[in-house]
C-alpha cells in the first residue's frame, strides 16, 4: 500500500470517528495511531497534517491533538459606527470600474493600465536587482525625492523649453508615491475644502475621487475635441472666483484628446490674467503614438503651471512614482501636505524608476511601444465601426491609452455593461468619467490589455449586445 493511500485511510478512519466523538475530545496519540493502523510515524503526521488543514482538528504541543470544537458564525453589529462616524460631508466616488480585476478568460478592455508585455519588463527586474544592492534599500529617502530623480524630471521639462523660457530647477521638484497622492496634495494645498475647482468635463475619475476626498466644490467645464473653449473658461472663472483649473491637454483620459499649440497657449493666457493655476496632469507622456507631449509647463516659467507627470503607468505598476514641478510658494505648501501624508517616498522605488527610464534601452523600449499601441488601436477601431455601427468616435486619439466611444442617446448602459460581461467582455461605462451628468452614454474602452487578439470578438459582443437593445 502506497504512503499517500495509507494516509488518506487514516484520515478517513479519524473523521468517521470525529462525528461521535465531543468538541475538544482528545485523539489518540501518534504512537497509538502507528501500532493502530501498522503505518509510518511519517505517514501518520501526514493524516493529522490534512485534518488540521481542513479544520477538523488542533494540536496543542506538550500536550496532544483535539478535535477542534466548532465555532458558530455570529454577525457583528456595527451599528454604533453610525452613530460615532456620522453623516459624510460629500459622498465620496467608488473606487473606477477600471481597477477591477478581470478572469483570464474574458476579454478585458475595461482597464486603466497597459499589458504586461507592453511594459519595460527587463529594466525593471534589472532595475530592483541594482537597487536592492545598494543603499536606496535601507536609507531614507529625501522628504521632496532622491536629488537625481528630482533633476530628471526637471531636465525633462528643459528638454521641452522653448527660447527665452527659464527651465524649472530640481528644487522645483516633489517626488511623490504615485499621481493619485500627488493630485490629493494639490487639491487641499491649492484649493482647499469648500473653494471651487474648475475641471475638464469628462475628465479622469481619480481626479474626481481626490477632489471628493479634499473637499474641494468642482466646477465641470465642457471639454470637446479641441479642449476646452476659453470663453466658457473665462466665465467660469469670472462666476465661482475659482483660482485653480485641472486639466489633461496631452492625450486626455477617457476621451484621448490633445490640445492644439493654440488651444493650449490661450488656456494658458486665460489662466495667468485670473491668477491661477493650472493643474496639467501629464499621465500619459510616455504613449504617444502619432503625436509627441507637449507639456504647457514647460512653456511656462511664472509658477501658473503645476506638472503632475507619471511614471507608474510606463515603468510598471508596482514602481508607483510620480513628480509635481511647481515654483514659489506653491511648492512649498504641496511639501508639506505630501509630508503630512507619507512623509517620504520609498527610496528603493525611487532609485528603481530612476535607474529605468536613464538607461539607453528606455528610449528603444518607448519607440517599440508607440509602434504596438499604433497597432492595438488601430485593430479595436477598425472592429468597432464593423460590429458596433452604431457607435461614434469623435477622433482617433493621438496617443494614450482608450478609445471613448460614443453610443445612442437611448442605450441603457448599466444593461449593456452587464450583457457585455455575461458573454465574456468587460467594459467601463463612460458615466464615471463625468463629474457632473453624464452628456450622453459612453464606453471607455482600453486597447493597450491583454490579447489585442480578441479585439473583433469583443467588438462584436458589444454590438450583438447593443443591437438587442435597439432591436
Amino acid at each position: 500500500m502506497s504512503h499517500d493511500s495509507s494516509s488518506a485511510r487514516i484520515v478517513t478512519d479519524l473523521r468517521i470517528w470525529m462525528t461521535s466523538a465531543a468538541p475538544g475530545a482528545m485523539l489518540p496519540s501518534t504512537r497509538s495511531l502507528v501500532a493502530q493502523y501498522g503505518a509510518s510515524p511519517v505517514t501518520v503526521q501526514q493524516a493529522l497534517r490534512t485534518l488540521a488543514a481542513q479544520g477538523m482538528i488542533e494540536s496543542r504541543p506538550g500536550v496532544g491533538t483535539f478535535v477542534r470544537a466548532v465555532r458558530l458564525a455570529r454577525p457583528n453589529d456595527y451599528g454604533w459606527q453610525t452613530a460615532a462616524l456620522g453623516a459624510p460631508p460629500a459622498r465620496v466616488p467608488q473606487l473606477s470600474a477600471a481597477l477591477r480585476t478581470a478572469a483570464n478568460d474574458v476579454i478585458a478592455l475595461h482597464s486603466g493600465y497597459p499589458d504586461r508585455e507592453l511594459l519595460p519588463e527587463r529594466l525593471v527586474r534589472t532595475a530592483f536587482t541594482r537597487a536592492a544592492r545598494s543603499s536606496a534599500a535601507v536609507h531614507r529617502s529625501p522628504a521632496a525625492g532622491l536629488p537625481e530623480l528630482q533633476a530628471w524630471f526637471a531636465a525633462e521639462l528643459e528638454a521641452a523649453a522653448p527660447a527665452g523660457v527659464a527651465p524649472p530647477a530640481p528644487s522645483d521638484v516633489v517626488v511623490l508615491p504615485g499621481s493619485q497622492s500627488g493630485l490629493s496634495s494639490v487639491f487641499r494645498a491649492l484649493v482647499g475644502a469648500g473653494r471651487p475647482l474648475l475641471m475638464e468635463s469628462p475628465t479622469y475619475w481619480g481626479a474626481i475621487l481626490a477632489a471628493a476626498q479634499a473637499g474641494v466644490e468642482v466646477v465641470p467645464i465642457p471639454s470637446s475635441v479641441n479642449g476646452p473653449d476659453p470663453a466658457d473658461l473665462v466665465r467660469a472663472f469670472e462666476q465661482t472666483g475659482a483660482r485653480a483649473f485641472y486639466a489633461q491637454p496631452t492625450f486626455a483620459n477617457p476621451t484621448g484628446i490633445q490640445w492644439s499649440a493654440a488651444a493650449a497657449g490661450t488656456v494658458l493666457d486665460v489662466v495667468r490674467r485670473f491668477g491661477a493655476f493650472l493643474i496639467e496632469d501629464d499621465w500619459a507622456h510616455d504613449f504617444g503614438i502619432t503625436a509627441d507631449a507637449g507639456p504647457l509647463a514647460a512653456r511656462d516659467d511664472s509658477g501658473h503651471v503645476v506638472y503632475l507627470r507619471s511614471l507608474t503607468k510606463s515603468v510598471s505598476p508596482a514602481v508607483r512614482v510620480a513628480g509635481i514641478v511647481a515654483r514659489g510658494p506653491a511648492r512649498e505648501r504641496i511639501l508639506a501636505d505630501t509630508q503630512a501624508q507619507s512623509m517620504y517616498v520609498s527610496g528603493m522605488l525611487q532609485a528603481v524608476a530612476l535607474d529605468v527610464v536613464t538607461q539607453p534601452a528606455w528610449a528603444t523600449h518607448l519607440r517599440g511601444l508607440r509602434r504596438q499601441l499604433a497597432v492595438r488601436r488601430d485593430l479595436l477601431a477598425a472592429a468597432l465601426r464593423e460590429h458596433v455601427p452604431d457607435a461614434h468616435l469623435a477622433a482617433l486619439p493621438r496617443g494614450g491609452l482608450n478609445l471613448w466611444v460614443r453610443l445612442p442617446d437611448a442605450t441603457d448602459l448599466d444593461r449593456l455593461v452587464l450583457d457585455c460581461e455575461r458573454d465574456g467582455v468587460v467594459v467601463a461605462a463612460g458615466d464615471e468619467w463625468f463629474p457632473a451628468e453624464p452628456t450622453a452614454p459612453h464606453l471607455r474602452l482600453n486597447y493597450s490589455g491583454p490579447n489585442p487578439g480578441a479585439f473583433p470578438e469583443g467588438a462584436r459582443i458589444i454590438g450583438a449586445a447593443l443591437a438587442r437593445q435597439q432591436g
